[in-house]
Order: C-alpha cells, then sequence, then structure tokens
C-alpha cells in the first residue's frame, strides 16, 4: 500500500522558526554525527571544517533538515554527558547558522538543558531517542521552546537496548505507546510531535521487520512518522557484510516505509534517499 493510498496518513505540517514545513511529499533528513564511535564509521567527524562542509554537501543534495548529535546511541555506547554534548555541540550550529541560515537544524539529545541552548543558539527541532524517559525536563522544555518534537519508542537504554528486547506484539506495544506519548506531548502544550517507532533500539531483527511490514498502523498515533533505518544491523545482518556495505539495503527498506506512510527519511545518503522519494511519489501519482 502507498503513502498515498493509505487512509490514515495525512498531510501534516510542522512549524519551524516562524515557517509552515509540509510533509505531503515525504522530507529527507540528514546525519551528522559530532562523534568518534557512531555505528558508521564514514559518518563520523569532530572536524568543524569537514562538518559544514558535509553539511553544505547534505543541502545541496536536497535534505529538507539536518540533524546533529553529539552523543553515539550505538548499543553499548558510553554515555558522553551533557556537558560534553554541549561543547561539541554549539560551535557547530554556530558555523552552520552563519554558513546556511536557512538550514533547519535538529538536535539529537535526550538532554533537556542540552536541548534548550542549542534551540536557543539556532536549532529547530528536538529529535529525542528517549521521548522523554530518560530526562523528564525534556517534553516540558520542548512545550516551552515552542518546536517540534521527535519522540522515538526505545525499550530500556542505549546501554542494555539489544541485550534480551521482549515483546508480546511489537507493532501493537509500539502503537499503544505512541497514543499514550502522543497525548502526554500535546496536553503538555507540544505542537508539533513527530513519532520514531525506533528501529534497532530495544528491537531484535524479527522485531524491525514486524515493525516495518505494519508500519502505516502507526498512523492511527495521529503523528508524521519519522523513519531512521540508514545503514542499521536490520539491514546489515540480513544481508551479511558492514555498515558501508549497506547502502542498497537501505534504499531498499527507504522505499518500503515511503510506501508504508513515512514522512520523514533520517538517513546518511542524501541523494539515494531522496531518489526513492521521486521514485516512490511518481509512482503514487501515475
Amino acid at each position: 500500500m502507498g503513502f498515498k493510498n493509505t487512509l490514515l496518513r495525512k498531510d501534516f505540517t510542522i512549524r519551524c522558526r516562524g515557517k509552515l514545513i509540509p510533509l505531503a511529499q515525504p522530507l529527507v533528513m540528514g546525519i551528522i554525527n559530532i562523534t568518534d564511535d557512531s555505528f558508521y564509521a564514514n559518518s563520523r567527524s569532530r572536524s568543524l571544517q569537514h562538518i559544514v562542509a558535509r553539511a553544505g554537501e547534505m543541502l545541496e543534495a536536497g535534505a529538507a533538515m539536518l540533524d546533529l548529535g553529539a552523543q553515539s546511541t550505538r548499543p553499548g555506547a558510553e554515555e558522553v554527558g551533557a556537558a560534553e554534548e554541549l561543547e561539541r555541540l554549539l560551535p557547530v550550529i554556530h558555523a552552520l547558522v552563519n554558513h546556511y541560515p536557512e538550514a533547519v537544524l535538529s538536535i539529537d539529545t535526550y538532554h533537556a538543558s542540552v536541548a534548550e541552548k542549542c534551540i536557543l543558539a539556532g536549532a529547530a527541532i528536538i529529535n529525542d531517542i528517549s521521548a522523554g524517559e530518560m530526562d523528564p525536563d525534556m517534553i516540558p522544555a520542548a512545550a516551552a521552546l515552542k518546536v517540534p518534537y521527535i519522540a522515538m519508542h526505545m525499550q530500556g537504554t542505549p546501554a542494555d537496548m539489544q541485550k534480551n528486547p521482549r515483546y508480546e506484539d511489537v507493532v501493537q506495544e509500539v502503537l499503544d505507546y505512541f497514543i499514550y506519548k502522543t497525548d502526554a506531548c500535546r496536553r503538555a502544550g507540544i505542537a508539533d510531535v513527530i513519532i520514531d517507532p525506533g528501529f534497532g533500539f530495544g528491537k531484535t531483527l524479527a522485531h524491525n521487520y514486524q515493525l516495518l511490514n505494519r508500519l502505516e498502523l502507526l498512523h492511527l498515533a495521529g503523528a508524521p512518522i519519522l523513519a531512521g533505518v540508514s545503514r542499521k544491523s536490520m539491514i546489515y545482518r540480513l544481508l551479511g557484510g558492514t555498515p558501508a556495505e549497506a547502502l542498497n539495503g537501505t534504499t531498499v527498506v527507504n522505499t518500503i516505509a515511503l510506501q508504508k506512510g513515512a514522512s520523514i527519511l533520517r538517513v546518511h545518503d542524501v541523494k539515494e534517499a531522496l531518489e526513492a522519494v521521486r521514485i516512490v511519489s511518481f509512482l503514487q501519482d501515475v
């Protein structure tokens, strides 16, 4: 079932820094990792010059937004702490705002204090892998800052999420979680909530593909869906190989996610993701 024909899908919009961004045509979010240990080696960088250049390449390729992360959230990743996150993020935000003032920047953090300072520095979206579970101040902070909030589902924490994830019905449990979470966010005052099923976060290989296969059901939560599958283990472990060899598989999974109604693709490879968007969009219009 293509996204245009998914009855539960709505033509969502989000507001970023006074601008209304339509999601009727799915958008691509480019990943910028300001770390030394993200799972995909080619996405890592601590050089400001390299980050600015990489951001420019993604924007030129058509990325609608850039997601900046300074804390690796791969399974078993060591937490760097809010102070170190800010030390890494703020110079990057200042540089990107200076070089690309129209760019929409998202901050990948589960610390409310980090999110607040980054939004004040020029970022426009908060992307929280814990959906407020790891910092109870996050949801009130997002509401006060009046920015779109990406709430992701994760069973456990990055330190233990892949040790033994269990569900009776992963799709139903993730849907129930988002019905509850989107309501809590809206009651707190967040106008624009985006949901991320959290592929690879507290899920087995089977759980990930069960979620992908029934992704359209998450529209029952009444929020746009972000799919973040880029070069993840659900792809390269199934096919054999490494994250560096998972681009083709990523494009296949992104295409399926689009057909199931995803509004945003979070990716390392912007050009290829946008090609998937164009093909799926054209297919639904012919």
